[in-house]
């Protein structure tokens, strides 16, 4: 069984709940499309969000911790992502997952990605390589051809027992005791050193959601690496929206403000 888990950012450091909320909601009916049952999502929150889609396969973990000890915006704030996708995780135990993967909870993932895991329990997992990058209201994607996983964070896929999980885990240490969570670019290296190399998915598996005013570290200058190129720009086509179930946003809704 595949587990996603899925950090969300509190409503106290939201420019806009309405914003996060509506960007999660296509996230978690992208992420519940899936085309074998064989999946759990859990969303560590500090508050649920404002939505009206409802899932059996989706749980809840409502957390209360302390504020980040961090003295600066960015660290704060990868600090709580690092300990809710901790404390997901740890929760996900329950399930006897065979996998789990981090989902950022603005992005859209592949329909396919649990019946592919499902049939392949035994391998270390997955990082995806290839994926598409979407700012809302375009009629087009770009497809990241190659090391996607070092852009977004929706990348990896790892098999339940190399999470690293602490015996016993705590949440209200500093960004270096939740590092291997939130550093998503290095889990691949870190994985392989250790003998445990993952494989990259053979198809793009998620699309990386761009300039929507809410996420936490977009930088204009990571896709300018050839992404941008008008031989990677596709179509946003009806093929490429049933499989990751991107449906672009009501235009009046719509935020042009950068990470």
């Amino acid at each position: 069984m595949l587990v996603f888990v899925i950090p969300l950012k509190s409503q106290k450091v939201s420019k806009s709940w309405e914003r996060v909320s509506q960007l999660f909601e296509r996230c978690i009916k992208s992420v519940c499309n899936q085309t074998s049952t064989n999946f759990r999502v859990i969303v560590a929150c500090n508050e649920k969000p404002a939505i009206q889609f409802q899932h059996a396969q989706v749980s809840y973990l409502e957390v209360d911790f302390q504020p980040p000890k961090e003295k600066t915006i960015i660290a704060a704030k990868r600090t709580d992502k690092g300990r809710k996708i901790l404390a997901g995780l740890i929760h996900a135990r329950q399930f006897s997952p065979s996998h789990t993967m981090v989902v950022d909870a603005d992005d859209c993932i592949s329909k396919n990605l649990a019946a592919f895991v499902d049939q392949r329990a035994g391998n270390n997992g997955w990082f995806l390589n290839k994926g598409y990058r979407y700012h809302d209201g375009d009629s087009f994607v770009y497809l990241k051809r190659r090391n996607f996983y070092r852009m977004c964070g929706t990348c990896n896929i790892v098999r339940y027992d190399l999470n690293q999980l602490p015996e016993h885990p705590e949440y209200n240490r500093g960004y270096g005791y939740y590092e291997y969570y939130i550093a998503h670019e290095r889990v691949k290296e870190t994985l392989a050193a250790q003998g445990s190399p993952l494989k990259p998915l053979p198809f793009s598996g998620a699309v990386y959601m761009v300039e929507n005013g809410e996420n936490i570290y977009y930088k204009k200058e990571r896709l300018y690496n050839g992404i941008l190129s008008r031989f990677n720009q596709r179509p946003l086509n009806s093929m490429i929206q049933a499989e990751f179930g991107l449906t672009s946003l009501a235009p009046e809704k719509r935020l042009s403000l950068t990470r």
